[in-house]
């Protein structure tokens, strides 16, 4: 189990010298040059996928994930996974042949440290096993889900006195 980063509330002075979040790359310290680099290699990769790339992508179309929906070559930081949930954290990168793995390895811990858990899946199984891959990824989206549950529950016992209030809908209207 990782490590997961939390919201520390800072005194008026750490403030002061934190540096702002920029206005592109979502805070993530990327210049807009090599920003605008990844959603163009993004853009192309969305293009012209591989064929396991489009099975699984096929297959995520037709099936009934419910309000759980994987986007296509999505650019998180400063790397591209293959598909992306955003709702539970959860991304899936398919292994192609010839990939550096250290550098796949390095990616995946940048992204789970910031709470995304990437799923890594072989392209020849995809290809040859692909309804032996969705129930994997299926068992994946539950154990992601209950993880956030779980993390929901232990920041809700923590902080009793914090309330979310929603505004009541009007059954009338």
């Amino acid at each position: 189990m990782t490590d997961r980063k939390t919201l520390q509330i800072r005194t008026p002075a750490e403030q002061a010298a934190t540096p702002p979040i920029k206005k592109r790359g979502r805070g993530w310290e990327i210049s807009d040059k090599r920003l605008d680099v990844l959603h163009e290699r993004a853009r192309d990769m969305r293009r012209h996928p591989s064929e396991a790339h489009k099975a699984l992508a096929d297959r995520f179309a037709t099936a009934n994930l419910g309000r759980y929906k994987f986007t296509q070559h999505t650019v998180i930081g400063s790397a591209i996974v293959n598909f992306n949930c955003h709702i539970i954290g959860m991304a899936i990168a398919i292994d192609e042949e010839g990939e550096d793995e250290a550098i796949a390895r390095r990616r995946d811990k940048s992204l789970e440290a910031v709470g995304i858990r990437v799923m890594r899946i072989k392209a020849a199984d995809i290809l040859e096993n692909l309804d032996e891959v969705l129930p994997r990824i299926t068992a994946g989206m539950r154990l992601r889900i209950a993880d956030k549950r779980q993390a929901a529950q232990a920041h809700k016992a923590a902080n009793p006195n914090q309330h979310y209030s929603r505004p009541k809908r009007h059954e009338g209207r």
